[in-house]
């Protein structure tokens, strides 16, 4: 919260022309401290972090370090004034602490410079289907009723309109979908400039996302300017926004494996505490977080512990307007929408990994031999790092069910690469020839949704 200068307009002090230039001010006059300590714990490295406090900026740090691919295993968490202190123990993936001193100069430059004076923090942007124009790349946002071959067909319905995907993060749950997709002009390579070609973009797109027959579908709005909201968080406030919450108890298959999630008050303190057990995974703390953010809710102290493969997570909240939780309702929708951010993630099914020459079309053709196979995508992660297309996809069978080694033969028949299988016998050597690479990792997952990204003609 910012607090007010008293007495600014009577000339006792400076005046403001808006929040931002006073935030700007107070971290000018009160830089960002980090403190990177490799010696007081034996199997993690201990981060730091002191700042002048500002509504979201606990969620930009955790952002920094999962955006630097670190895991979180233990956090203190203290904000209450207008000064955060943020202790944070981390390691890299592999689970060993940062020794590398590049890694560390990084980390304590990209904090300063995410949470510094020339940072500022980046309200939510509200809306469900959109198409914003950057320099070189137009970006689209789609969200609606999940069902078999949507993603095929979004994919060939770009490509028809001469449009390269180059990246693109998609996530289902609960019968709801939700996609972030950055594309390109297939002639130009830059982005689309043309009002009335984005506007029939717009047209295909929206016309897609209206096939679904359940009870809700997709809503629909334009916006210029490019996306500068985290992808992730962008996609965690599409589908607070649609509302997908709503169907996490009807379709839960397993009750023993969702979180448990508790609020209650402590009213001494005029706090709610949010307390959250359930197993953990990467960026659990992300997505919490993230959550009770775009839920308008500060979090004024924190203790995090992940081990064992299960995660303790207790939050001691109040809401922007300073109050806890007053009513019942109120406490039910943060229970259910915490539940969700945490269960939308889970990735599901068989996990493949393409690494392989970009090319327009790609997405389109990896989706229809997908289709083609009787495979469904729960979820999907498509990027492009200069000429290479690194593409990782969620799968399994149409109906929920996992995916067999005859499907899989097919698909390397189909596309003529290598496939690796953990945990079952390799398969047999393939011929060598020029082509990508696969890699296919074993279902460690049960499958949620009774819907997904499917692929239908």
């Amino acid at each position: 919260m910012v607090p007010c200068v008293v007495g600014a307009d009577e000339g006792y002090g400076p005046t403001w022309d808006s929040d931002d230039e006073y935030d700007n001010f107070i971290r000018k006059m009160n830089p960002p401290r980090i403190v990177v300590d490799n010696d007081s714990c034996a199997d993690a490295t201990i981060v730091k972090v002191d700042s002048a406090n500002e509504y979201g900026i606990l969620l930009e740090v955790i952002q920094v370090l999962i955006d630097l691919n670190l895991v979180i295993s233990k956090a203190y968490i203290t904000s209450d004034g207008e000064w955060i202190m943020d202790v944070f123990n981390v390691t890299d993936k592999e689970g060993n602490k940062l020794k590398d001193k590049a890694t560390i100069a990084q980390l304590e430059d990209y904090v300063r410079k995410s949470l510094g004076a020339d940072s500022r923090y980046i309200p939510s942007r509200r809306r469900s289907v959109g198409v914003a124009a950057a320099t070189d790349h137009n970006v689209i946002e789609l969200t609606g009723t999940d069902r078999p071959g949507l993603l095929s067909e979004v994919s060939a319905v770009l490509a028809s309109l001469k449009c390269n995907v180059v990246s693109a993060e998609i996530w289902t749950h609960n019968t709801r979908a939700a996609a972030v997709m950055r594309v390109t002009d297939e002639d130009t390579g830059l982005a689309i400039t043309d009002n009335e070609r984005l506007e029939r973009i717009k047209e295909r797109l929206s016309y897609l996302l209206r096939g679904g027959n359940l009870s809700r579908g997709a809503t629909m709005a334009m916006s210029s300017g490019s996306v500068t909201t985290h992808i992730e968080r962008r996609l965690h406030q599409m589908m607070l926004d649609d509302r997908g919450y709503e169907e996490l108890q009807r379709h839960a298959p397993d009750q023993s494996q969702r979180p448990n999630v508790t609020v209650r008050n402590w009213n001494d303190k005029d706090y709610s505490v949010v307390t959250i057990r359930c197993k953990d995974r990467p960026k659990l703390l992300f997505d919490t977080v993230c959550t009770l953010t775009d839920l308008h809710y500060v979090v004024f102290h924190a203790n995090i512990d992940a081990k064992d493969n299960q995660s303790y997570q207790e939050f001691y909240v109040r809401h922007v307007n300073g109050s806890p939780m007053n009513t019942e309702t109120e406490r039910l929708r943060v229970i259910q929408c915490l539940e969700a951010a945490i269960e939308r993630r889970v990735s599901e099914g068989v996990k493949l990994e393409l690494c392989t020459n970009d090319k327009v079309g790609l997405l389109s053709e990896v989706t229809r031999i997908f289709r083609e196979n009787s495979l469904t995508v729960t979820r999907a992660e498509v990027s492009t790092r200069g000429t290479m297309a690194i593409n990782t996809f969620y799968v399994r069978g149409s109906a929920g069910e996992a995916v067999d080694q005859k499907t899989i033969d097919s698909i390397r028949q189909a596309i003529g690469q290598n496939i690796q299988v953990k945990g079952q016998p390799e398969p047999p050597e393939p011929q060598k020839k020029e082509s990508p690479t696969w890699f296919l990792f074993a279902n460690l997952f049960r499958p949620r949704s009774l819907y997904s990204f499917g692929f239908v003609r």
